[in-house]
């Protein structure tokens, strides 16, 4: 499963999604302050948390938010407005779900080992952020490289030059511009 290959790459330094494994600590940690939670998060995995070279602490006993940095002022692709609309969100819901699938990994591969062979059936299009770090997990392997391998109805790929993890908050009419072209292909395709 991925969290065990996790697990062998990360065993000597920080990695989030080990950290997010016990249940309860990464969700006092990021409840603490929702919204300082929120901002280093937000910026850390964007473009410009990627130029700025962001990343956690690589203490394996830090916590997420060790070494991330709070930006002041935020990118102006995130209003103030925007935020507060996900804090209050947070403040009423906490972490606990969100943080729950990445706690579900090993258990997906035991429960439903089937999902491993499938493919998406459906009409698929994917798009990302050239600064995403997702992308580069791995070292030298590009998760983005083919996005199209477990898809029976692939319609390309498009990766959004200065963007992050965040493409539909980062880069709003480029994402849009590309969901509509693949919607339009879809119509053609469907006549």
């Amino acid at each position: 499963s991925n969290i065990e290959l996790w697990r062998q790459m990360y065993k000597d330094n920080f990695f989030y999604q080990i950290y997010f494994q016990k249940e309860g600590v990464a969700e006092e940690e990021l409840e603490r302050d929702i919204e300082l939670s929120l901002r280093k998060i937000y910026y850390w995995i964007s473009a410009e948390g990627h130029d700025a070279k962001v990343k956690t602490n690589f203490d394996k006993d830090s916590e997420l938010l060790d070494g991330l940095i709070n930006p002041d002022p935020f990118p102006n692709w995130l209003t103030k407005e925007d935020l507060n609309f996900y804090i209050n969100e947070f403040k009423q819901s906490g972490f606990r779900g969100p943080i729950n699938r990445y706690r579900n990994q090993d258990r997906d591969w035991l429960n439903i080992p089937e999902l491993s062979e499938l493919k998406i059936e459906v009409p698929s299009f994917f798009i990302g952020g050239e600064k995403d770090s997702v992308r580069k997990f791995i070292k030298g392997h590009d998760f983005y490289a083919d996005p199209g391998k477990h898809c029976n109805d692939f319609y390309g790929k498009i990766i959004i030059d200065n963007a992050g993890h965040w493409v539909q908050q980062e880069t709003p009419e480029a994402t849009t511009k590309a969901i509509i072209k693949f919607l339009k292909r879809l119509e053609e395709n469907n006549k």
